[in-house]
C-alpha cells in the first residue's frame, strides 16, 4: 500500500482513474505496463481491460474487471482469475482542494516458504510501481491544471 497527496480536487483525480480509455493509460509506469486494452466499457464500473505487464523480467497478461463499490471514492480492479485485487482510494484533504490517493493490492500466493518469498518480492515490486504511479498521477494532474 502507498499513499500520496495529489494537488487536485478528488473528483478530478477520480475521473482520471476511472477513464481507462483516455486518462488511466497515461498514469501507469510504462516500464511495467506495456499496454492497457479496453475490452468493454471504458469508464468506471463495468469496464473490462486486458493489461500486459513486465514484472520481474517476465511479461504477463491480466484481464481485469473494474467496479466502483463507492463511486467517487473507491475504484477496484479485480483480476478475472481472482489472483489480485487493486483498490484506488480517493479521499479529500485541504478542505477538498487536494486528494489523498491510496493504492493497495491484495494478491494470492503459494503456501509455505515459497509463498513467503513470493509475497516479499511482490510487495517490494508493488511499492516501486505505486511510487512511480503516484508520481505520474501528480504530474498528470499538474499538467492538466496548467493547460487550463
Amino acid at each position: 500500500m502507498a499513499s500520496a497527496i495529489i494537488n487536485a480536487e478528488p473528483s478530478r483525480v477520480y475521473a482520471v482513474l476511472a477513464d481507462y480509455k483516455k486518462h488511466h493509460p497515461r498514469i501507469v509506469p510504462p516500464k511495467y505496463f506495456r499496454s492497457i486494452e479496453v475490452l468493454e466499457g471504458g469508464i468506471g464500473d463495468g469496464t473490462r481491460t486486458r493489461i500486459e505487464m513486465r514484472v520481474l523480467g517476465r511479461s504477463r497478461r491480466f484481464e481485469h474487471f473494474i467496479t466502483e463499490p463507492e463511486r467517487g471514492h473507491i475504484i477496484v480492479e479485480s483480476d478475472k482469475d481472482g489472483d489480485s485485487v487493486t483498490s484506488f482510494i480517493v479521499d479529500p484533504v485541504e478542505g477538498g482542494k487536494g486528494t489523498r490517493l491510496t493504492i493497495q493490492t491484495k494478491f494470492k500466493t503459494r503456501n509455505g516458504l515459497l509463498g513467503r518469498v513470493e509475497r516479499a518480492m511482490t510487495a517490494s515490486m508493488l511499492q516501486r510501481i505505486y511510487a512511480e504511479e503516484l508520481g505520474l498521477i501528480s504530474q498528470y494532474m499538474r499538467e492538466a491544471r496548467d493547460a487550463e
